[in-house]
């Protein structure tokens, strides 16, 4: 007779102990829920993604109790950008923060060291477990034979290769940009558009647009000298130089993948593996720490007493899909749009609207609290994205009149026709796609 397996069971199973996984374990064993928190590799990671928490995800890491995490990392507080074109320099100060009424400030970390903080935290929180163990498939059930399946665990291997198994009526997969479970939730996939190449101490993160060049034949180290450090500040460009010769070049793919309605029984997906914006304007962290905030609230004891209920909590999930927006379509699609201009390059359309974009931040004033102030989780109205973004488009058209003069009509209409469509194509599709489901 053979051994009877013995069978573990939690209320929930977390698939990553990231950004999401840890700050999801520490709000539900907060509120008494027994979790299990796995992840395939627990030591200190080393990547180029999740350095800077705007103000937003600041206000979000507090609600969960997790601010002392951004402590004792040798973080950097950060007040806003600077924005750099053709040698001239505009400031973007963060605008004051109505929650504390103070300056808002915002926090630069190395990535490894703030997760293994998160992982502390979450590990000691009561009703948390963690293990180190890999996750390799999903476990799922069917209750009566014409009810949809639903995901009622996981097979795990340990370091061994020996196999585990876990159950919970709910499962958390919140697996990054490279997520194995993505398919299970939905058929998109992430539309990469290029690639961040970065370098240590004093981070710089350098877009690589189209097919990255290779790094094992010096091919993209003869990128970095040729093409972008002629363009660095004369400031900034021996450093580069210097550090090219000394410092491992590492990469990460930056695309964009709209957010999917989590309609799956027994599972939500989370983080990057549902949702992804370019790390332009480094928003990632904020919408995950508000999306945990959200979660906490919609699935509590309060609201679901038992995670069994599977048809309660997906009642809840299409609520929390339709309440997110308030803050993550603002920074999804401005992240999106203003890649593209800064991105210009040699297209003369997006260039009108590049110049006309600076300008309009040197105005100061609004003109910079307004979209900082949607870029950092501060102002959560997606409709005032809307109105800067052609505020920007008149400006450019302004602008353009100045360079080429008044008095040419058919030019004049023309190019009003170009920078008004230009402006259209940029913003409008990733406001869709955030906004259609």
């Amino acid at each position: 007779m053979s051994p009877v397996e013995p069978i573990a069971e939690f209320d929930l199973i977390i698939v990553g102990a990231g950004i999401i996984g840890c700050s999801a374990a520490k709000a539900f064993g907060s509120s008494g829920r027994k979790v299990l928190l796995l992840e395939r590799d627990l030591s200190e990671p080393d990547r180029i993604v999740g350095e800077l928490l705007q103000p937003g995800g600041i206000n979000a890491l507090k609600e969960l109790g997790l601010e002392d995490c951004v402590e004792g990392i040798d973080g950097i507080p950060c007040y806003g950008y600077g924005v750099l074109y053709n040698n001239d320099v505009v400031h973007i100060p963060y605008p004051i923060d109505e929650i504390t009424k103070k300056k808002a400030v915002g926090k630069s970390f190395h990535h490894g060291r703030f997760i293994s903080n998160l992982r502390k935290a979450a590990s000691a929180t009561e009703n948390v477990t963690v293990k180190e163990l890999t996750v390799t498939s999903l476990i799922r059930s069917k209750e009566e034979e014409e009810a949809p399946e639903k995901v009622v665990g996981v097979i795990t291997l340990d370091k061994s290769n020996q196999e585990l198994k876990f159950y919970a009526p709910l499962t958390i997969v919140c697996d990054g940009i490279f997520s194995k479970f993505r398919k299970e939730l939905t058929v998109k996939t992430p539309d990469v558009r290029s690639n961040f190449v970065g370098k240590h101490d004093t981070r710089v993160l350098v877009d690589v647009p189209g097919k990255l060049p290779s790094a094992s034949n010096g091919d993209l180290k003869q990128y970095m000298k040729d093409t972008v450090a002629p363009n660095l500040p004369d400031s900034i460009r021996p450093k580069f130089l210097k550090a090219l010769e000394t410092e491992r070049l590492r990469s990460m793919p930056n695309g964009f993948l709209p957010p999917s309605l989590n309609d799956v029984e027994g599972m939500i997906v989370l983080g990057d593996a549902m949702n992804i914006r370019h790390p332009l304007t480094g928003g990632g962290m904020t919408v995950a720490f508000n999306d945990v905030v959200l979660l906490k609230e919609l699935l509590s004891p309060e609201n679901i007493p038992s995670f069994t209920d599977a048809s309660l909590i997906l009642e809840q999930m299409s609520t929390f899909h339709w309440k997110r927006k308030k803050y993550c379509t603002a920074i999804n699609v401005l992240a999106m749009a203003l890649y593209r201009i800064f991105a210009a390059d040699n297209n003369q359309d997006l260039s009108v609207l590049l110049r006309g974009c600076f300008a309009y931040f040197q105005l100061g004033g609004e003109r910079v609290d307004g979209p900082v102030g949607l870029l950092s989780g501060l102002i959560q109205q997606p409709m005032i994205l809307v109105y800067h973004f052609f505020s920007v488009a008149f400006y450019s058209i302004y602008i353009e009149f100045k360079r080429k003069g008044w008095s040419n009509a058919h030019y004049n209409f023309i190019m009003i026709f170009t920078v008004l469509y230009t402006a259209s194509v940029t913003i409008l599709p990733y406001l869709w796609s955030e906004t259609k489901y």
